[in-house]
């Protein structure tokens, strides 16, 4: 009996091990991850294929679908027609308009508010000036510390009639030292959990993370970019940058909102007081581009693309993580080799050490093409930047790992305007002014076993 009992059981990890085996070659996008989880689930005969259902597949599309049925998602008709750089940028303009699926819009204003001193007074202003609604997205929201200031600012709002909605990752909650959660719904404010696990061990929503970082004020003005409701930002010395938005840009920050906030509580935010008619506030073209995990996924990733392949004369990269794949690798060689200036500004230290360790594990790659790297020293920046020829722009959420153009929810904005560009142009030159180059020599140099720990930590890039 003993003995048909084990054959029993042996068959049907034999066959997990077949079907798990089998989905991830099918359906894995990326080699490389295809390739890591058929080593993981033939080394772990039983607990392999469990691994891998909880973690490997994207339940995220399905559970969308299944959600929003044959409702229409949101899409604002923009009061002003869409419109298209000049001649230099119009292909990447068509490029992005193709993939995203939303119209490049004018008349927008976009400010930036570098670090927290000055996003945060600037966001808290605008929920105290909100007559109609707020809707508020966060990855992060601590209720300690400044946090404890946008929580009584929120919960001020719903007293006095405003419409309110928070919506915070699960994951998101999880790392919080004292989650905003509980003292937001105790002053009556509604909050949204996005994505929380149907299992007790949470971690199959450890990969589909709702990294974006929204607030929309009265349907009219918007924020959005790297910062999170974290005490790390507002005293402990963590550097950023945020950005505030005015104009018919902001229709589209209040749309991934709704559709988010649909997506993780079922009820639909139409109309007054989320929307609201919008006009022209300054001269740039922009156009918000949401990717994830579902149907809007690698739309970040052919953005950053067919910006490399558009650059003819610098590019600046800002980034706390960097661990592009072997296309975006090549494409930023092949950029620099063409004569384009290539500079790629990351923290001197990190706050996800083993995300470093891969960074330098593969830098070689972009510096051996003559892509130019540098490291800021003293507090962690957490900056998300790419400025193309002092005239295109890419800010947000996103940062250049596969975490962020494949297994997150993310929110950036693309825009073209030599101003604005010029202006963050010279912002990122002071920076790197102020920074430390990496040389080939010095990767090169490193000691082995610090080789071997970069090396094994890169092989796990398509996760970090």
């Amino acid at each position: 009996m003993i003995g048909a009992v084990d054959l029993l059981l042996q068959a049907v990890i034999l066959a997990a091990t077949l079907l798990a085996g089998g989905h991830a070659v099918i359906y894995k996008r990326e080699p490389r991850s295809a390739a890591l989880w058929v080593i993981a689930i033939l080394m772990l005969p039983a607990l392999g294929p469990i691994l891998y259902v909880l973690l490997g597949i994207n339940r995220v599309q399905r559970r969308a679908a299944a959600l929003r049925g044959d409702r229409v998602r949101h899409r604002t008709a923009p009061q002003l027609a869409p419109a298209e750089p000049d001649a230099a940028f119009a292909p990447l303009a068509r490029l992005v308009g193709q993939v995203v699926g939303r119209p490049l819009l004018p008349g927008n204003a976009i400010e930036p508010l570098v670090d927290g001193s000055e996003a945060y007074p600037a966001m808290l202003a605008a929920i105290d000036s909100a007559r109609t609604s707020v809707g508020l997205a966060t990855y992060i929201f601590d209720g300690d510390g400044i946090g404890a200031r946008f929580v009584e600012a929120l919960v001020r709002a719903k007293e006095r009639g405003v419409a309110v909605r928070v919506l915070i990752d699960d994951v998101g909650v999880r790392l919080s030292r004292r989650s905003a959660v509980r003292p937001l719904r105790q002053g009556g404010v509604p909050v949204g959990v996005f994505n929380p696990p149907l299992v007790p061990a949470r971690l199959h929503a450890v990969n589909l993370r709702d990294h974006r970082k929204i607030l929309v004020v009265d349907g009219t003005l918007g924020f959005t970019g790297g910062m999170n409701i974290d005490q790390h930002y507002w005293s402990e010395g963590y550097r950023d940058m945020h950005f505030r938005l005015r104009g018919p840009v902001v229709a589209h920050l209040a749309e991934v909102f709704a559709d988010d906030w649909q997506f993780a509580t079922g009820e639909a935010l139409r109309g007054a007081p989320w929307f609201a008619p919008l006009h022209a506030e300054g001269s740039v073209l922009a156009r918000g581009i949401e990717a994830g995990p579902d149907e809007a996924l690698e739309r970040l990733r052919w953005t950053i693309l067919g910006a490399l392949s558009t650059a003819r004369h610098a590019v600046r990269v800002c980034t706390p993580y960097f661990v592009p794949d072997g296309a975006l690798i090549s494409a930023l060689g092949a950029a620099a080799l063409r004569g384009v200036e290539i500079d790629i500004l990351l923290p001197e230290r990190s706050n996800l050490p083993h995300v470093h360790w891969a960074a330098f594990g593969q830098l070689w790659q972009v510096l051996e093409r003559g892509c130019r790297v540098w490291t800021r020293p003293g507090a962690f920046d957490h900056t998300k930047l790419m400025v193309v020829d002092g005239t295109w722009t890419l800010l947000g959420s996103a940062n250049w790992d596969a975490r962020s153009l494949r297994l997150n929810f993310e929110l950036n904005v693309e825009c073209y305007c030599s101003e604005l560009g010029g202006r963050l142009e010279q912002l990122v030159r002071a920076r790197i002014a102020e920074s430390w180059p990496v040389t080939l020599a010095q990767v090169n140099a490193r000691p082995l076993p610090v080789k071997l720990r970069d090396g094994v930590a890169r092989l796990f890039a398509p996760y970090l």
